[in-house]
C-alpha cells in the first residue's frame, strides 16, 4: 500500500512512545511478509528483525499461521484506511479510483496486493487467510459502490470495478509497468458512469 501518510504516522508514533515486542513483531511480519511473500519468510527471520526472543514471538503469536492471519487483518486496517484517504484526495468519486492506484503502484514497495498474494501462496492450506480475502474484498467493493450514484444497478457497476480494480492491481504488479492497466480501468470507469441511468 503507499505508506508515504501511514509511514509518517507510524514513524510519528514511534518517535512518541517506544512499541511493544507484540507491535514491533507485528510490523516486521508485515513489511516481511509483504515484501518477501508469506512462505519464503521464515520465523526466524521475524524474530531477528523484530528484535525479539522466539519465546516473546510465540507468546504473542503461538503459531506462524496466527501471525499470518493478524498481518492480514493489520494489512487490512491499513489498507483501506489509505483507500478512503486516497479516494477523497482525488475527488471520492469513481474517477478517482485510477488515480489513487496509480499512487500506490508508484510506491518503491508496491508488490500487489497481500490478499491475493496470500491467497495464491497460502491456497486450501490456511482457510482462515482466504476468509480474510474475501472479507477485505467485500470491504473494498463496498467503499467503491460508495463512490457510484445510488440506483438499481449500483453493486453490479460496484462489482465490475472491484473486479477491475483487482485486474490492474495484478497487472501493475506482474508487468512492472501500470499504463496500460490504468488505462483500462479508467476506460471502464468512464463505460460505467455513461451506462448511469439518467
Amino acid at each position: 500500500m503507499p505508506a508515504r501518510a501511514a509511514d509518517a504516522r507510524d514513524a510519528r508514533r514511534s518517535a512518541a512512545a517506544p512499541r511493544s515486542a507484540r507491535e514491533r513483531i507485528l510490523q516486521t511480519a508485515h513489511d516481511l511478509f509483504y515484501l518477501e511473500g508469506v512462505r519464503a519468510t521464515g520465523i526466524d527471520r521475524v524474530i531477528a528483525e523484530s528484535g525479539v526472543t522466539k519465546v516473546t514471538l510465540y507468546r504473542h503469536y503461538p503459531s506462524k499461521n496466527e501471525l499470518i492471519l493478524a498481518f492480514l487483518d493489520y494489512r487490512h486496517e491499513r489498507w483501506m484506511a489509505w483507500f478512503d484517504a486516497a479516494l477523497l484526495r482525488f475527488g471520492d468519486d469513481a474517477a478517482a479510483l485510477a488515480p489513487a492506484l496509480a499512487e500506490w503502484f508508484a510506491h518503491p514497495q508496491f508488490r500487489g496486493c497481500a490478499f491475493i498474494n496470500a491467497v495464491a501462496e497460502l491456497g486450501p492450506t490456511l482457510p482462515q487467510a482466504i476468509e480474510r480475502a474475501r472479507a477485505h474484498k467485500r470491504a473494498m467493493q463496498a467503499r467503491i459502490a460508495a463512490l457510484l450514484p445510488a440506483g438499481p444497478a449500483r453493486e453490479t457497476r460496484a462489482r465490475a470495478l472491484a473486479v477491475a480494480v483487482d485486474g490492474a492491481i495484478v497487472r501493475a504488479a506482474c508487468d512492472g509497468e501500470a499504463a496500460d492497466a490504468l488505462d483500462a480501468l479508467r476506460c471502464l470507469v468512464a463505460t460505467t458512469m455513461a451506462k448511469q441511468p439518467r
